[in-house]
């Protein structure tokens, strides 16, 4: 049995949960998620925690039951605290700003590239070079983020670029000149 799986989820006092067979909807104050689990896997509710098991012993039980757990549990942390990605813009020029809700980035191009939030995320920038994405779910969080790197991933030799906070980039040694 897996052992991420076995773990019980802790529900906070402003979070609701809604069970209707294997379709999880949970509301908090960021927000309202749903999901719809794989077969395979079973959720109850015990009071104020989340208990998800597999239903069989089953290969494809097994492997989907701390998945489903950890799907839930993000769902939860995501409605209760909400999820953030922290965005670096390494470059001389390069700087991003929010026009209503769009992103607006510079990022050495003939244009400035534009990105429309999906619902449920949100773009925030401090200091034109730090990007913050921010909602509740998990995924779309990571998903957006990773579209804004994918505008000018950083490149190995001066380190220009969009990157995480705290992403490490190898660097390699430029051109030698002729002796």
């Amino acid at each position: 049995m897996s052992r991420i799986g076995k773990a019980p989820i802790p529900v906070p006092d402003k979070v609701t949960v809604a069970l209707d067979g294997l379709t999880v909807t949970i509301k908090g104050p960021k927000g309202e998620l749903s999901r719809t689990l794989p077969e395979g896997v079973s959720i109850a509710q015990d009071g104020n925690t989340l208990v998800v098991s597999p239903c069989s012993e089953s290969r494809r039980s097994r492997e989907r039951h701390g998945l489903c757990r950890t799907l839930v549990a993000n769902m939860v942390e995501g409605v209760s605290q909400g999820f953030t990605r922290r965005l670096e813009i390494v470059g001389v020029g390069y700087r991003a700003a929010v026009q209503g809700k769009k992103l607006v980035v510079s990022a050495g191009y003939s244009h400035q590239v534009e990105m429309d939030p999906p619902d449920g995320v949100s773009f925030a920038v401090e200091g034109n070079t730090t990007v913050l994405v921010s909602g509740a779910s998990k995924e779309l969080v990571g998903n957006e983020a990773a579209k804004v790197r994918a505008i000018r991933p950083p490149e190995p030799y001066k380190g220009k670029g969009i990157k995480y906070q705290g992403e490490r980039i190898l660097r390699k040694a430029g051109k030698t000149g002729k002796k």
